[in-house]
């Protein structure tokens, strides 16, 4: 069975150690990590995005689900790109797994990047936009597709010390995977 590795692991200095150490993980539990760097992409390339897009999407389609990496990044919530994959993974009813090394709540997370305040009891920031306050770690279309389409979003009791190299979260995941995966 095929795991297709998602996040902003791959933005990481030693990036392709990390996918190594996943796909390790994977195959220790008996199932195959797909990690988008295994691609081989001209990056001189005039198209080299595109290629990178058209790649990553053939990888889902080969995949039976999807971990994704929803540790905030460059924010107060997930890397985008890895968010359009999730979404990508469900809408093909495939199954979809996640983890978040920080599990903070939304509307706290936002609150160390700016001032917010409480406006007759909703959350607001400068510019007077509501910030979404359900008490939950992330967007709630991330959280309740998960619940849907595969098992809820896995978060450590507390932050590790290193949110881009512990791998516990994101073993939880495995573990799920291939108990759901290998059972049919």
């Amino acid at each position: 069975m095929k795991i297709y590795l998602a996040g902003p692991d791959v933005f990481l200095p030693d990036a392709v150690e990390i996918g190594r150490r996943k796909a390790a993980i994977c195959a220790a539990h008996g199932l195959d990590g797909l990690y988008p760097l295994d691609n081989a992409i001209d990056l001189a390339a005039s198209d080299a995005s595109r290629q990178i897009f058209a790649a990553n999407e053939a990888m889902m389609d080969a995949a039976d689900a999807i971990i994704a990496n929803l540790t905030p990044f460059r924010g107060a919530g997930a890397d985008p790109g890895t968010v359009y994959e999730l979404g990508y993974m469900a809408g093909r009813d495939k199954l979809c797994l996640a983890y978040s090394n920080d599990p903070a709540v939304y509307a706290d997370r936002v609150g160390r990047f700016m001032d917010i305040a409480n406006e007759d009891g909703r959350l607001i920031d400068a510019q007077g936009l509501t910030i979404e306050d359900f008490g939950l770690v992330d967007n709630l279309m991330m959280v309740h597709a998960l619940e849907l389409h595969g098992c809820p979003l896995v978060t450590p009791a507390e932050m590790p010390i290193d949110v881009w190299h512990d791998l516990a979260a994101f073993e939880t995941c495995v573990r799920m995977a291939a108990a759901r995966l290998l059972a049919t």
